[in-house]
């Protein structure tokens, strides 16, 4: 009995639950169609012109089915026109459908009461109940019987409207659709996620060379090279976090406001470096008495201070305006993975204006020790072995400059600013291992000692920097 009883009872509150849950259409409210062009437009030839511009003269109407099939033609509802195309997602690429009831090789596109533009593949609606291809029209029939695929688009991901090929002279249905991109077909797809992260790869390891080059050989840690140490260090680690970023993209298991916090705050960290490289050339070569009581150690302590100083205050206020005084709030999500936060523009804003304060500084760093030079026209052994220092930091400000200009750009978001700064990206790493070591006779001569190798006879001490034979010496070789 009490088995009945809840049998009875569990029935009738599914009906009961159903009744209430499921609602009628009602077909007097007005409902949202997405229009491509504007109300007096059409599409010609891909591209919106108004009705005087073309031989048309009545504005596209939407075709209205029946939300299930068999498909049936259906009374026109109220509905009302939102101008605009759809915002597909990073996972999505915009597609163009044509429909011409009188061609057998177009798709068919109608209008769901609900507002929503369903697609129907025409080798499957076109052929059913053994007619003729082309036979079926949604215009002329009042019954389609359809065995279709078919996919159905929600108001924000197409828009259509009418569509006049001039070529052709065809008059046609049109329909700019958001789906999902095919991975290793779309060339978009390709170049950011697997071009990207092999070129960060590359630079990566490019950085992680310098940073063990300037930091295993004895003669090369003084105070330039622990600055170059720990510039290409903080290069790595961006490199780091936005590969980390890139490959992580559709996962929720890693967070891309750290990862985007730490790519940004290592490459401020590493400008500032450079910034410190900038002041400590100029002042050698403005200072009178360069032999000073004064350890490289207790320098790089000191412009240690300056920089880890100066990029935890900045990024400190870049936070604290993220998350106090940003009003807009970037979310990255797609169809599997819960939206998450990232670095807003506000954020953005300060530690890219920081980088660019460096950059401002480090041009007069330049000017200023060029006047120098210019002024005096005899220096010492010290000054004359820092000449090298100086070339070396113009040459690796000019390409980390071009390489911030690059992100700064690609933040647009525009897939060929992105191209681009990939390319950047790639050649900046190649130009920082050339201008530190390859591109440095000193520092040939010191890894070919130490890893045995033989140098060309023909070398003469002429043909290295200054220092070079007492540094042999000195270590023994």
């Amino acid at each position: 009995m009490y088995f009945l009883i809840l049998i009875h009872f569990g029935w009738l509150n599914i009906f009961i639950s159903a009744s209430t849950l499921v609602k009628p259409i009602d077909l007097t409210e007005s409902i949202q169609i997405a229009k491509c062009c504007d109300v007096d437009e059409i599409i010609l030839d891909d591209k919106c012109a108004l009705l005087t511009e073309t031989n048309e003269t009545k504005i596209w109407r939407p075709d209205f089915i029946d939300d299930n099939f068999p498909v049936n033609k259906k009374q026109q509802p109220n509905f009302h026109f939102k101008i605009g195309l759809p915002h597909c997602r990073s996972t999505e690429h915009q597609w163009h459908v044509y429909y011409n009831p009188r061609s057998q090789y177009q798709d068919l596109l109608a209008i769901l009461p609900s507002g929503n533009l369903r697609h129907i593949l025409h080798d499957r609606w076109s052929t059913s109940q053994n007619q003729k291809p082309g036979s079926h029209s949604l215009v002329d029939d009042d019954s389609i019987t359809v065995e279709s695929l078919h996919f159905d688009y929600a108001f924000g991901h197409y828009c259509a409207d009418k569509a006049v090929l001039s070529e052709n002279a065809l008059v046609t249905t049109y329909a700019m659709i958001c789906v999902p991109a095919v991975a290793w077909t779309d060339s978009n797809y390709l170049i950011k996620h697997v071009v990207d992260p092999i070129t960060r790869a590359f630079a990566i390891a490019c950085y992680l060379f310098v940073a063990i080059v300037y930091f295993v050989l004895p003669q090369l840690r003084d105070l330039v090279g622990n600055m170059i140490t720990s510039m290409t260090m903080c290069l790595a680690v961006n490199q780091i976090a936005v590969t980390v970023r890139i490959l992580t993209e559709y996962g929720s298991h890693v967070s891309f406001l750290i990862a985007d916090s730490v790519a940004y705050i290592s490459l401020l960290s590493a400008f500032f470096w450079l910034n410190s490289l900038g002041y400590f050339v100029w002042n050698t070569f403005r200072s009178r008495n360069i032999f000073l009581r004064v350890s490289d150690g207790q320098k790089y302590c000191y412009y240690s201070m300056y920089v880890w100083g100066s990029t935890v205050t900045i990024a400190g206020t870049a936070i604290f305006a993220h998350f106090t005084l940003e009003t807009n709030k970037v979310i990255v999500e797609d169809e599997l993975h819960h939206g998450q936060e990232t670095v807003g523009w506000l954020g953005m804003s300060v530690l890219f204006t920081s980088v660019a304060f460096t950059i401002i500084v480090n041009i007069c760093f330049t000017l200023m020790t060029v006047n120098t030079i210019k002024q005096n026209g005899t220096y010492g052994r010290i000054q004359h072995k820092i000449k090298y220092s100086f070339r070396m930091f113009t040459l690796l400000f000019g390409i980390l400059s071009l390489g911030w200009l690059s992100l700064l750009v690609s933040q647009l978001k525009y897939d060929n600013l992105i191209y681009c700064h990939i390319a950047v990206n790639f050649i900046q790493a190649f130009a920082v291992v050339y201008i530190c070591v390859f591109g440095q006779k000193r520092v040939l001569f010191l890894l070919s000692k130490t890893c045995n190798c033989c140098i060309s006879e023909q070398n003469t001490s002429d043909e290295f920097d200054w220092g070079e034979e007492m540094t042999a010496i000195n270590a023994g070789y």
